[in-house]
């Protein structure tokens, strides 16, 4: 099962703005118990095609001069509320504007989110099983009111559902209660209250909800992040198609190359890569407590429980899994986030060999009015958004490697350790989003040094010995590589020394003709046309764009 978008189950945009002070209409919530300058979350909503999907964020400064600093507690520590200077991860401070987008999905909301779409579905479901008289089908009204208890799930009632935790201390057990306060009120709903969660473990509703934050997340946000970046530096190959740069292997010159074939390299490599993260199939279970459904059949021995899940897991969007434990074993999302590890660790090595073009001066930086490179050095345009996006790389691959590694792994029929691992999936994907956007701002302000790098080239004629000794080869010149070695390995070589070298060779007159009008600038082989043919293959690679 890809990550088809015409699957989706999420109909909504989701609006998150990070306020300083809570809005006028609303009090400060007792379950966190914020101060005046505590984070904020305001949601808003509205139907959309799931074609559309979008997120909008805001971030308001918190800066307040007229804030008193926080107090000291008894046991001598500062006592901070949270807001974008005090949180923990930078993610949700520093670098909130460029990963906000993730919010939605990624985000303990999210997870209720998703929670609350799953249970109703469900109950949905159950409605449309003929053996299941106690739940007789709902009225167009009643299926209704429950599709708005998911279209209209806001901010509030994800508060509601936090609160009622702090009773329960179970967060799935908290989401069928509040669903049941929901619909209390509702006569023909009221009556069916009890099958809520019917025949459900808490990981039949987890696994299906971090299925779907995912999918959501890829195909909403990441996807088209990873698109954009491919395409910016699909834009760098064909723009530089022609533009002859000295190639090194070891550090040491090598045979020329064009700047835009080595852009073309990196674009076609992401791709690929980019392709083989939309084909991990995204999986779900439904089977009970311990996988066999047991208190399915004790219920309603009747009915085809094993079909009955498949039926429900795949009109979510997912791939069914019929042989699990209590928890589906989370391969597939070790799959996923090796195949973005992958992704990650190319975008690794064209940040490090851009940082090197530019340390060349093979490309120039664009300056902003204002912008200081250095605190000490006036002079440094630093190429801090490529450190940026390789050190976030780094960090999300970390992250990644974790998950990878880890959530396969599960005691016996389950333990809880995927748990707490499992809300870490938006810090995997949130470095990742950054260190991608990074890249993207960077390559923005690239601008190409044609200059210096045609200085390089005409430095550098000691290339040339490759086909000359090559052509040599052909025409059945005794010991080409020995006599080109001879005269270029460790010593200074000119124009004029390969000019009176190759006419000095016994070789017809055409062969010695070319030899002689080649030049570091044009001995480039096909890399023009593979620059200017790489969108070609870039199509052929992304049949499919999402999960």
């Amino acid at each position: 099962m890809e990550f088809a978008s015409s699957s989706r189950v999420f109909n909504r945009t989701h609006q998150f703005s990070l306020l300083s002070t809570p809005p006028p209409s609303q009090k400060p919530s007792s379950l966190f118990n914020p101060s005046p300058n505590a984070f904020y979350i305001r949601f808003s909503t509205t139907s959309f095609s799931p074609r559309n999907l979008s997120c909008k964020s805001t971030l308001k400064d918190t800066t307040n001069t007229s804030v008193a600093a926080p107090k000291m507690a008894e046991n001598g520590v500062r006592d901070f509320e949270l807001s974008n200077l005090t949180a923990l991860s930078p993610l949700d401070g520093r670098y909130w504007n460029k990963v906000k987008d993730l919010s939605p999905y990624m985000s303990e909301y999210g997870l209720i989110y998703y929670r609350v779409l799953v249970e109703i579905k469900w109950l949905l479901k159950l409605s449309q099983i003929p053996e299941i008289t106690e739940v007789p089908s709902f009225s167009e009204e009643a299926e209704a009111y429950l599709e708005g208890l998911i279209d209209g799930f806001s901010m509030g009632d994800a508060l509601e559902v936090k609160k009622i935790e702090k009773v329960t201390n179970h967060d799935v057990k908290a989401v069928e209660y509040f669903l049941k306060k929901k619909c209390q009120p509702h006569p023909e709903i009221a009556k069916v209250l009890e099958f809520f969660h019917f025949a459900c473990t808490s990981e039949d509703i987890n696994n299906l909800a971090h299925a779907l934050m995912l999918k959501e997340a890829m195909n909403g946000v990441v996807f088209p992040v990873m698109d954009k970046l491919i395409k910016a530096i699909c834009k760098l190959a064909e723009d530089n198609a022609s533009t002859s740069m000295l190639s090194r292997t070891h550090g040491q010159p090598a045979s020329p190359t064009t700047l835009g074939k080595e852009m073309a390299v990196f674009a076609a490599r992401l791709s690929e890569q980019r392709h083989e993260i939309s084909q991990v199939k995204l999986k779900g279970k439904f089977a009970g407590a311990v996988g066999n459904y047991n208190a399915h059949l004790s219920a309603y021995p009747s009915v085809n429980w094993p079909l009955t899940a498949k039926e429900f897991v795949e009109s979510l969007g997912l791939c069914f899994n019929p042989y699990v434990t209590q928890i589906e074993p989370h391969d597939y999302m070790a799959r996923l986030f090796h195949a973005i590890i992958v992704f990650n660790t190319i975008l690794i090595d064209f940040d490090r060999d851009i940082w090197g073009y530019i340390s060349l001066g093979y490309f120039k930086q664009t300056t902003k009015a204002g912008e200081i490179g250095s605190s000490t050095m006036p002079h440094k345009v630093n190429p801090i958004d490529f450190e940026n996006s390789e050190g976030n790389l780094g960090k999300a691959n970390g992250n990644l490697s974790h998950l990878g590694e880890k959530l396969p792994i599960s005691r016996w029929q389950r333990d809880l350790t995927d748990s707490t691992v499992l809300r870490n999936m938006g810090e995997a994907l949130g470095h990742s989003l950054l260190a991608y956007k990074s890249a993207l701002q960077g390559i923005a302000k690239l601008q190409v040094n044609e200059t210096r790098l045609s200085e390089d080239l005409n430095q550098s004629w000691e290339v040339l010995a490759e086909p000359i000794q090559t052509v040599m080869r052909r025409y059945g010149v005794p010991e080409p590589y020995e006599k080109l070695k001879e005269l270029t390995r460790g010593r200074a070589v000119t124009k004029d020394s390969i000019k009176e070298f190759i006419e000095g060779l016994e070789l017809p007159k055409e062969a010695k003709n070319y030899l002689l009008e080649l030049t570091p600038h044009t001995y480039v082989g096909a890399a023009i046309e593979l620059s200017k043919t790489v969108d070609i293959a870039i199509s052929l690679v992304n049949g499919v764009t999402t999960l």
